[in-house]
């Protein structure tokens, strides 16, 4: 798929318009309550991340340093925000990283816990890295489980949509998921021969940081855990966005990241 070429002002104000940051619509009270699953290591809030033990105060003041949420502990309800300027920042770090990889021809994994919204960005990321010589890795393909409790299915898959990992149910649909063992398994079956760069979410990215691999990943404003993760050094760049919008609003941003990469 071809993208136009946008820049960075044409972008922050699609970013604003379409609600992918600015004004969003993740609720702040949902933002805190998942600040504070975090902090109580709830390992559904953790992403498969060992992070150190994290105060609420610190999670809030971290995520409206990286995220751009209210920084007001007293703003408990209504609407919260991603700061543009902190996405936009953060689509340039990971395209120097994307980019750097496809010069040295790497080896690459890509996976997501939002398939139904963020797969075309993947995709997108995938042909690109393929284009310029990656090896797109697709390990563990097949592998099923039964998800912990926090996980609302009882029967998840990897499966993959090209070279993008993602979960399905037993009916083949794509599911949503926190849990990072499904990276853990993709990771076990490579057997040491680890990617040299993940672009993921969730606990894919998680655990792949967490691995010692350099990560560069997507979170919206109710997931402290990567965003603490790249404070603590474990995931080289956490994007701040609504991640839960129509596939189509991603569009300008996945041209912009790969302009960045240089792989438009």
């Amino acid at each position: 798929m071809g993208f136009e070429r946008v820049s960075r002002a044409e972008l922050r104000e699609h970013l604003v318009r379409s609600a992918i940051a600015g004004e969003v619509a993740t609720p702040r009270e949902g933002n805190l309550r998942h600040y504070g699953r975090m902090v109580a290591k709830d390992p559904g809030f953790q992403f498969g991340l060992r992070l150190r033990n994290w105060s609420f105060d610190e999670t809030l003041a971290m995520m409206a340093r990286l995220c751009g949420v209210n920084p007001n502990p007293d703003h408990t309800r209504g609407v919260d925000t991603i700061d543009p300027d902190l996405t936009l920042d953060a689509l340039d770090a990971m395209g120097e990283r994307i980019g750097a990889a496809a010069a040295e021809r790497a080896t690459v994994l890509l996976a997501t816990g939002h398939p139904d919204t963020l797969l075309g960005v993947y995709r997108a990321i995938e042909d690109a890295l393929r284009a310029a010589g990656c090896t797109v890795l697709t390990p563990a393909a097949g592998w099923s489980y039964e998800p912990p409790l926090w996980e609302p299915s009882r029967y998840r898959e990897i499966a993959y949509a090209s070279g993008v990992a993602a979960l399905v149910g037993a009916d083949g649909r794509w599911r949503h998921t926190h849990d990072p063992d499904p990276m853990r398994a993709a990771l076990a079956e490579l057997d040491g021969e680890l990617p040299r760069l993940v672009v993921a979410d969730h606990g894919w990215a998680g655990a792949a940081g967490e691995a010692g691999i350099e990560t560069v990943g997507f979170a919206d404003c109710n997931d402290p855990a990567l965003f603490a993760g790249h404070d603590e050094g474990k995931i080289a760049v956490t994007v701040p966005l609504d991640d839960g919008l129509d596939p189509i609003v991603y569009q300008p941003l996945t041209a912009y990241l790969l302009q960045r990469a240089g792989l438009e």
